[in-house]
């Protein structure tokens, strides 16, 4: 059996009102990634403005050690829930089927009301990109029912480390 690649993975919270004190997703993503073998690279909390955020994930896509980038936070359908027109541009290939699984799953605790959430996910410069909702049961199921799985270099048939810019 292959050992787990860990991987260096940033969380990056997108709020006008969370500080790291009240980040609680920011906090459940981070924990997860360290529990499951991962390095905890970097934690941000960045206002939800398109410009600072797309320059923010810009930065980290562009830094050779970062593999994954996860966000939490601003993917619902308010004026200020600008993480999906801040990202979806710099992605070079959208992951539908990470939204449309989020959505699934999602619908299986919170039901219906699952529709008003944008969760995607891409790939740029060799970086994956998860976009989360800011609560921390979304970021608990979408990490425990997609992601690990996805980011565990043994998983089978397939997952996405091969994708990935590993050193």
């Amino acid at each position: 059996m292959t050992d787990l690649s860990p991987l260096n993975i940033s969380v990056v919270t997108v709020s006008d009102t969370r500080v790291e004190d009240t980040d609680k997703s920011g906090a459940v993503l981070t924990q997860r990634i360290l529990s499951a073998g991962h390095n905890a690279y970097s934690k941000s909390i960045i206002k939800d403005d398109v410009y600072q955020l797309r320059a923010e994930v810009s930065a980290l896509i562009a830094n050779a050690d970062i593999h994954a980038v996860l966000l939490t936070g601003g993917t619902g359908f308010t004026a200020r829930d600008n993480t999906y027109l801040a990202i979806k541009p710099l992605l070079d290939v959208d992951i539908e089927g990470f939204g449309e699984l989020f959505r699934q799953l999602s619908y299986e605790e919170i039901g219906s009301s699952t529709i008003q959430s944008r969760a995607f996910a891409g790939l740029a410069n060799n970086t994956i990109i998860f976009c989360l909702p800011g609560s921390p049961g979304a970021c608990e199921t979408g990490w425990d029912k997609i992601i690990s799985e996805q980011l565990n270099s043994t998983h089978k048939p397939c997952n996405f480390t091969d994708k990935l810019r590993l050193n």
